[in-house]
């Protein structure tokens, strides 16, 4: 069996920790230094594909629609989204770690197809939760794919952007008819109770990891009321 190849490190900002990218034969892993799991993997992404799919199906007859994903990954979100978005739409996409952009537009962006060659992607190394704080009504969707879900793993920064005040910003974020999508590793009744208490109505997905096997992960979706 072929072994693990390390490629690269990129340090996570605010002292999170460092990202690991590493390749075996045609198959790429991201993990977090110290842990032999992966963050992600280019053969399980099930999940991150039906987040595109499914926060953005309501948007396929949108004008203009606008789009906001936090979290690059290897792209496959991004390339989902793409796909159920009409020609004239806008994706932003906020990525904290620059390390994980230059993956993506070097040596991952072959396993999504490409996705940032897409004219209609717009790429900012920042934090998600300051677009969001600095947005009103501006948005048909929001999808998080961040430190794993409401249970973070590598910035305790990050529960404000999944508390009670954060998901409200995000609801004045939107537009009236937006969705909020976040992905999650494992279900949390108390942030399905959190979003409700944010004013949205929710619907929660459960999707396999890799083409109907694997993990379950989960995806909230949250419309505006």
């Amino acid at each position: 069996m072929n072994r693990w190849e390390l490629l690269d490190t990129a340090d996570i900002p605010r002292n999170g920790g460092q990202l690991r990218l590493l390749r075996r034969a045609d198959e790429f892993s991201i993990r977090i230094s110290g842990s032999q799991g992966d963050l992600m993997n280019s053969r399980t992404h099930g999940s991150e594909d039906a987040l595109g799919e499914l926060a953005c199906a309501h948007c396929r007859t949108a004008e203009s629609a606008r789009v906001l994903i936090g979290g690059l990954g290897m792209g496959f979100t991004l390339a989902a989204a793409l796909d159920s978005l009409p020609t004239d739409a806008t994706i932003e996409v906020a990525e904290l770690v620059p390390g994980v952009l230059k993956w993506n537009r070097e040596i991952l962006g072959v396993c999504a197809g490409e996705p940032l060659l897409d004219k209609r992607v717009q790429v900012t190394i920042a934090d998600v939760a300051d677009l969001i704080n600095r947005a009103s009504g501006e948005y048909d969707a929001i999808l998080l794919d961040v430190d794993n879900g409401p249970e973070g793993l590598t910035h305790p920064e990050n529960d404000d952007l999944y508390s009670l005040q954060g998901l409200e910003t995000a609801y004045r974020a939107l537009r009236k008819s937006g969705v909020l999508a976040v992905w999650s590793a494992t279900s949390a009744p108390r942030f399905t109770a959190l979003l409700k208490k944010a004013g949205f109505r929710v619907n929660e997905r459960h999707v396999r990891a890799h083409k109907g096997k694997g993990s379950r992960h989960v995806i909230w979706l949250a419309s505006r009321a």
